[in-house]
């Protein structure tokens, strides 16, 4: 079979963030924002002769050598800095066609003589041409001169008015004490005129500003129509991702598979997957955008994760997924890398679809939706042996107590006999089971301590809503693990002698 021309496939795929076609090259001259777009983007080819259905037309009654001089001398007329395209002839099954093809250029941002950088500057966003704004012409200009927005100071805030405690904790954690020095080394403080400053990274780390959030929704179905659960969270970046985790776990379905006595669990989505998702989000959104946050989408068909910002600093689509790696925020990247969140640039994709296909379940589909990047996760439809499970502290949710009831009625079932179903022993297990569930021995262990403190008190030792603290007293006192000492006022918890472990 012979070979299909790459510039064919490209356009049999249509136009994108690196394509564009026309069937000649329009007197307008709108065709100089594309190339302008271009420079600006990834790079990319303008293709003249190839009709809007993909047609290849070709450029039969053109002087095509005189119509190259005139793109250049146009070039040179109305763009600023001075960018030189490469313009060729492509012979495609005997059809002439001419394409204008630049690359991501070094002199950042290109734009309009005519205009200026304000109102003549674009950039390429899937198959649009855009218009940027002030913001993005500020940052064209720092990605020329090799400047993430995390590494630059805010002179706005007071360094001795921050709490550091998050971030050391996380570096003690790793034997990594964060010395003064080490702020500096790491970039999250810099010193002028000799007093320290933040940087943009330090204040993202720790959640400063009100756009560094991940918002997480679980939906109804496969649209966005109706709510079940929804959780904004805030804080510094390692809580923040920590909290999204439960929540998506909380979410998702367990697969029990039972060999012998012994029952294993595993999610529907392999989570290592998921968790590399979330970071890549965290890592490489565009954070100089105060108006937008990371969002996470729970379907019953999908689980969704969108990180503002498109590939960065000219990446495509097709150099990611071949392992390429750019890194839009320095700081923050090399703070992943310090505590050990990163393993190797570029090798992200790739792990996570190792995960998937390791799990024998369909691949996810990472994607550059307009000023966006995408992962969408597939979920296998419930089955009769996946259950719900549900993560204590960050849904106070209530299918906390039948799930409880289910993990342990799996085991009931199981030393009641294995013939009569799983099914049999999670019913048995919620009325019977008198084993504390792991979640809540944290509780027990509290009440055994200190059993005098309040149902508000053990919330907060424990990190839990007073919701999850209130079911899971109810389940000690059901099942005779403890009982009340005095009134509810002045009394305690007495641990009575029936628990199991």
């Amino acid at each position: 079979m012979e070979n299909k021309h790459p510039l064919l496939h490209e356009i049999e795929q249509g136009e994108s963030k690196s394509l564009e076609f026309k069937v000649q090259l329009p007197t307008s001259k709108e065709w100089v924002k594309s190339i302008i777009s271009f420079a600006n983007s990834a790079g990319g080819k303008l293709v003249i002769g190839v009709s809007d259905n993909r047609t290849l037309i070709g450029l039969q009654h053109f002087d095509l050598f005189e119509l190259m001089d005139k793109i250049s001398s146009t070039m040179h007329e109305l763009v600023a800095p001075t960018l030189l395209p490469n313009i060729y002839i492509e012979n495609i099954n005997g059809v002439e066609l001419l394409v204008i093809e630049v690359q991501r250029g070094a002199l950042l941002p290109y734009y309009l003589k005519s205009k200026g950088k304000e109102l003549g500057c674009y950039q390429r966003i899937g198959a649009t041409n855009r218009l940027v704004s002030q913001a993005q012409v500020i940052e064209l200009e720092r990605q020329r001169n090799h400047i993430s927005f995390d590494s630059l100071i805010n002179y706005e805030v007071d360094l001795s008015t921050l709490d550091l405690t998050p971030l050391q904790q996380r570096f003690a954690a790793h034997g990594k004490p964060l010395t003064p020095e080490k702020l500096l080394s790491l970039k999250l403080v810099k010193n002028d005129n000799n007093t320290l400053y933040p940087t943009h990274g330090l204040l993202i780390l720790l959640g400063f500003y009100e756009h560094v959030e991940i918002k997480c929704s679980r939906f109804k179905g496969t649209t966005m129509s109706i709510f079940l659960d929804k959780k904004e969270y805030t804080g510094d970046l390692f809580q923040q991702i920590e909290n999204a985790e439960l929540f998506i776990k909380n979410h998702l379905h367990l697969r029990a598979e039972v060999l012998g006595l012994q029952r294993t669990d595993t999610f529907e989505i392999p989570f290592p997957a998921i968790r590399e998702a979330l970071l890549n989000a965290v890592m490489h959104r565009d954070y100089s955008n105060f108006g937008r946050d990371i969002k996470i989408g729970i379907y019953d068909d999908i689980v969704n994760i969108v990180s503002p910002g498109g590939l960065p600093n000219g990446l495509t689509m097709l150099d990611a997924l071949k392992g390429r790696s750019e890194i839009r925020n320095t700081v923050i990247a090399r703070v992943f890398k310090e505590l050990d969140l990163v393993e190797q640039w570029g090798s992200g994709i790739q792990r996570i679809k190792e995960y998937c296909t390791k799990a024998n379940i369909g691949l996810p589909v990472f994607s550059e939706s307009g000023d966006f990047t995408d992962w969408e996760f597939p979920r296998k439809i419930q089955s009769s042996n996946e259950v719900s499970v549900a993560s204590d502290g960050i849904n106070d949710g209530i299918n906390d107590g039948i799930n409880d009831g289910i993990n342990d009625g799996i085991n009931d079932g199981i030393n009641d006999g294995i013939n009569d179903g799983i099914n049999d022993g999670i019913n048995d297990g919620i009325n019977h089971s008198s084993v504390v569930p792991k979640n809540i021995q944290p509780l027990l262990t509290c009440i055994k301590h200190s059993p005098s403190l309040s149902t508000k008190v053990f919330a907060k030792r424990l990190n839990v809503g007073t919701a999850t603290v209130e079911r899971h007293i109810k389940w000690l006192k059901d099942h005779k693990v403890i009982k009340r000492i005095g009134s509810n006022k002045d009394g305690y918890w007495q641990v009575l002698n029936n628990e199991k472990s």
